[in-house]
């Protein structure tokens, strides 16, 4: 959700959520509550005008658009859940879902401990590497 020129841009995830088109604001809560439930622990912002999440780095950011929502949760998780992603339209690092189809909660909650691993185990190999 690009903010036009005239339009402030957010400075908060509820900022974000209040701007969406109602066609996708709903998903957008579903999905900020997913991850707030799934890692309680990771600090909420704003990052690239996208809602973002972070520990131990960017775990994953999302967004709502005119007539889909996309999370970003990085070309690696996108490999590791191929299988489980064949019915969303997915590119490079994100995946695609539409408003009008359930939220697979079960997914993208296992997307997301996928990404809080895969971030404690790159801190943990720069941590040795640096010691």
């Amino acid at each position: 959700m690009k903010s036009e020129t005239n339009i402030p841009k957010p400075t908060t995830v509820d900022e974000y959520i209040a701007a969406a088109s109602p066609s996708v604001k709903e998903y957008l809560v579903q999905l900020r509550n997913i991850i707030k439930q799934t890692v309680p622990q990771a600090e909420e912002s704003i990052s690239y005008e996208m809602p973002a999440y972070k520990l131990n780095g960017i775990l994953i950011y999302f967004g709502g658009f005119a007539k889909h929502v996309s999370l970003f949760p990085g070309s690696e998780a996108i490999e590791v859940f191929k299988d489980e992603l064949t019915d969303y339209k997915t590119s490079k690092g994100t995946i695609r879902f539409s408003p009008d189809k359930p939220i697979p909660i079960t997914l993208i909650k296992k997307i997301i401990k996928f990404r809080e691993k895969e971030n404690l185990e790159k801190n943990k190999r720069k941590n040795q590497k640096n010691s």
